[in-house]
C-alpha cells in the first residue's frame, strides 16, 4: 500500500523537462497548421518526397550510380583478398612514420580514389581500428579520404575537361590527387588532430583475409546491396528532404545564392560547381566536357578539384557518418565534422591550384 503511494507521488514530482516543452510547443504548432494551414503543411511534405524520388531513386535505383556502387564494393574487397591493403601499407610505412601517424590513415584515400567512397568507409574503417588507429587518426583517414574523387568517370571526364582547356594534366593530377594523400595528414597532425603515432610495420597485423575467393565474390555482391539499400538511399532521401522542404518554404534559394557567391569567389565554375556540391561530381564533369574550351581555364581546373573529392552534400551529411559510425571509434557527429573540415580544405585547395598553378601549366 505504501509502495502504491510513494510510486504516485514519485509521478507526481516528476519535473517537466526543456525537451517535453520544446514538444509541447511542436504540438501546438502542428495541430494549428493542421488546422489553419493544411495546404503548406501537404505541400512541404510532397515537395520533400519529390526531392527524394528525384535522387535517390531516379539516380540510384533506376540509374547506373546505385549499381555503380554495388560493383565497387566488389571490386574493393577482391583488391583486398588479393593483398592490396598489405601492400599499400608497406608502401606508405616510411612516408607516415616520418610523418608521425598510422599509415592505415591513407588507406581509406587510395580506394576512394579506386572506387566509391561508400566501399572505402566500409572496407578501411576496420583497418583503421585493427591497426589501433586513434580516434584523431581515424578522422585524419576521413579528412584526407574526402580529398580525392569517388569515381573513376569523374577522373575521365575531368582530363578531357583540362585537355579542352588546353591545361597540362599531369601536374593537375599530382598536385591535386596524389599530393594530398601526404600533405593532408602532416598538415592535421600538427594543427587540429595531434593526437597521433607513427607505427612500424611489424606491429601491425596483415590485413589479407585466407576466405576463398568465390565466397569472397559473393559475400561482396550482398555487402554492396546492404550499403546502397541500408546506408546510402536512407541518407540520401534525409539529406535531399530537407532540401526539398527548404525549396518548397523559399529558404533553399538563400542557401543556393550564398554557395553560388562562394563558388565565384574560390575560382570554381558556379553551374557545374553547384552539380558536384548538391548531386554528382561526375555528372558535373560531364557537363563541364561540353563548356570547357570556352571557360577561363582556371574555372575548369577550379571545377575538376572540387568535383575530385567526397561531395555531394548527400554523402558528407548522410552516407560518411551513417557507414564510419559502423567501423570505427566515431560516432556520426565526429565523422561528419571531420568531412566537413575535408570538403572545406578541399575547396580551399582547389582555389589555391585554380589561382595560383594554372597560370604555369597552360599549353
Amino acid at each position: 500500500m505504501n509502495n502504491g503511494v510513494e510510486q504516485k507521488a514519485a509521478r507526481a514530482k516528476r519535473p517537466l523537462t526543456t525537451a517535453e516543452y520544446v514538444g509541447f510547443v511542436l504540438v501546438a504548432l502542428s495541430l494549428g497548421a493542421l488546422f489553419w494551414y493544411p495546404g503548406p503543411v501537404a505541400g512541404a511534405f510532397t515537395a520533400a518526397a519529390k526531392k527524394v524520388q528525384s535522387i535517390a531513386f531516379n539516380a540510384f535505383i533506376s540509374g547506373m550510380v546505385g549499381w555503380a556502387i554495388i560493383c565497387s564494393v566488389i571490386t574493393g574487397r577482391l583488391l583486398e583478398r588479393a593483398g592490396f591493403t598489405d601492400a599499400l601499407i608497406r608502401i606508405f610505412v616510411p612516408i607516415t612514420r616520418w610523418i608521425g601517424v598510422n599509415p592505415a590513415v591513407v588507406i581509406p584515400g587510395i580506394y576512394n580514389i579506386l572506387g566509391d567512397i561508400n566501399a572505402a568507409g566500409r572496407i578501411t574503417g576496420p583497418v583503421l581500428k585493427q591497426a589501433n588507429a586513434t580516434r584523431d587518426e581515424q578522422k585524419i583517414a576521413i579528412c584526407t579520404m574526402v580529398q580525392s574523387q569517388q569515381s573513376f568517370s569523374t577522373f575521365m571526364l575531368g582530363i578531357v575537361c583540362l585537355t579542352a582547356a588546353k591545361v597540362s594534366v599531369f601536374p593537375v593530377i599530382v598536385i591535386g590527387l596524389f599530393l594530398p594523400l601526404i600533405v593532408m595528414p602532416f598538415l592535421l597532425k600538427h594543427t587540429i588532430y595531434r593526437d597521433t603515432k607513427a607505427v612500424e610495420l611489424e606491429e601491425l597485423p596483415r590485413y589479407t583475409p585466407d576466405t576463398s575467393w568465390l565466397p569472397v565474390l559473393f559475400g561482396a555482391a550482398k555487402e554492396g546491396a546492404e550499403v546502397l539499400f541500408l546506408i546510402v538511399i536512407p541518407a540520401t532521401a534525409a539529406v535531399f528532404g530537407i532540401i526539398g522542404a527548404l525549396e518548397y518554404a523559399g529558404i533553399w534559394q538563400y542557401i543556393h545564392n550564398a554557395l553560388t557567391a562562394l563558388l565565384n569567389f574560390f575560382s570554381i565554375d558556379m553551374e557545374t560547381g553547384m552539380v558536384s556540391i548538391l548531386a554528382s561530381p561526375t555528372l558535373a564533369m560531364g557537363m563541364l566536357t561540353k563548356t570547357a574550351g570556352a571557360l577561363p581555364p582556371k574555372l575548369v581546373v577550379g571545377s575538376f578539384i572540387l568535383a575530385s573529392s567526397g561531395l555531394p552534400l548527400g554523402v558528407v551529411f548522410g552516407q560518411i557518418p551513417m557507414i564510419w559510425k559502423g567501423v570505427s571509434d566515431l560516432d556520426e557527429t565526429e565523422a561528419v565534422k571531420a568531412a566537413v573540415l575535408g570538403i572545406v580544405l578541399r575547396i580551399l585547395t582547389a582555389f589555391l591550384i585554380a589561382e595560383f598553378l594554372t597560370p604555369f601549366i597552360m599549353k
